[in-house]
């Protein structure tokens, strides 16, 4: 009798709860999307310094970047992919100085690191 009780419970309770419906209002100012369209254009148009560590196949660029992203944290490694190879890519730098400090760190442990000439932020 019990189980009788308990499937009969079990099977009506999904007619018994109902979920609560709302409607979320979100008002923004207006002056917010016009600074974040010139925050999105000044930077679409920054350029800036990089050093690239190794370049190959997709399983050696991931191996790459996951020894580059543990050995050097601060600096963001990312795969891009330059047909036919990927290349693993470290860093963001405004200025020729500081790439170069931090291309001497980075040779010690890459000594393929190249330092790629400014490129526009896409």
């Amino acid at each position: 009798m019990k189980n009788a009780i308990y499937t009969l419970f079990i099977l009506f309770l999904p007619f018994v709860g109902q979920a609560q419906k709302g409607v979320v209002m979100v008002e923004q100012d207006p002056e917010i999307t016009r600074l974040l369209d010139i925050y999105k254009k000044k930077n679409s148009k920054t350029e800036y310094y990089t050093i690239q560590i190794g370049f190959g196949s997709y399983a050696e660029a991931s191996i790459l970047k996951d020894d580059a992203s543990v050995d050097f944290p601060q600096y963001g490694a990312k795969i891009i992919f330059d047909s036919p190879t990927y290349r693993v890519h470290l860093g963001r730098f405004k200025n020729k100085l500081d790439v170069e400090r931090t291309f001497a760190e980075v040779r010690k442990k890459y000594p393929q690191s190249i330092i790629l000439k400014p490129i526009t932020n896409n």
